[in-house]
């Protein structure tokens, strides 16, 4: 029996037997004695690999000053994401005081 299922499509490798059988075994154990972990802990917690991370993207409409706009723009095609940039490190600046 050959396994086709992929664990994303970015990794096109099927699981083997084995590998099937050691993940449904592990679904099995008993994790109760593993402690919950807390709202601080959690908000520590960074991505192992932040150049996987693809956050999903919305569309918005926003009214931003002109000269902003004019001062995105002049430096060429890729203005939204720039502003996208902009906004996302000041969130992260900024994160733990809200």
């Amino acid at each position: 029996m050959r396994v086709t299922k992929t664990l994303s499509k970015a990794k096109k490798q099927p699981l083997s037997n084995k590998r099937l059988t050691e993940i449904l075994a592990f679904q099995d154990k008993d994790l109760e004695d593993i402690p919950e972990l807390t709202d601080e802990q959690l908000a520590q917690m960074k991505p192992v690999h932040p150049e996987h991370f693809k956050p999903v993207k919305k569309t918005l409409q926003i009214r931003l000053d002109s000269d902003v706009i004019a001062w995105f723009k002049k430096s060429g095609k890729g203005y939204q994401t720039r502003i996208n940039t902009a906004l996302r490190h000041l969130m992260l600046k900024n994160a733990r005081q809200f």
